[in-house]
């Protein structure tokens, strides 16, 4: 079964880190991206840039109305995500658990995905 785990934390605590900090946290990261590749789980995964790099599209009215910004002001904002592909909730835990363990602070939302679509250009491709 294929999860979405959606990454969120404060994204100007994120803009603070020293060069340093970022390397660190990245280096933990990709570890744990590591060991998921190895064991064939690992699909897309995606950093977005801030959310002042955002744009909404809002269908309250006719026609929609584009905004600048993310579509909530939060206190923490959606960073980034993996697609996974794991046997069930309590496996999909477990790999957001070393996500966490690895990128201190935030929240990460695990949301199963209904449809996947995968990239069908020849030289990308989904979740191996």
């Amino acid at each position: 079964m294929l999860y979405a785990i959606l990454c969120y934390k404060d994204e100007d605590v994120v803009a603070a880190w020293s060069e340093a900090e970022e390397a660190a946290v990245m280096d933990r990261l990709g570890r744990v991206h590591e060991d998921l590749e190895r064991q064939g789980k690992l699909g897309p995964s995606l950093r977005l840039l801030p959310t002042t790099a955002a744009t909404t599209l809002r269908k309250a009215s006719e026609p929609p109305l584009v905004i600048d910004g993310p579509f909530a002001e939060t206190k923490e904002q959606l960073l980034g995500f993996y697609v996974v592909e794991v046997a069930d909730l309590d496996e999909a835990l477990r790999v957001a658990r070393d996500l966490a363990a690895a990128n201190p602070g935030g929240a990460y939302e695990l949301r199963p995905v209904l449809l996947y679509n995968p990239d069908p250009r020849p030289t990308r491709g989904g979740p191996r």
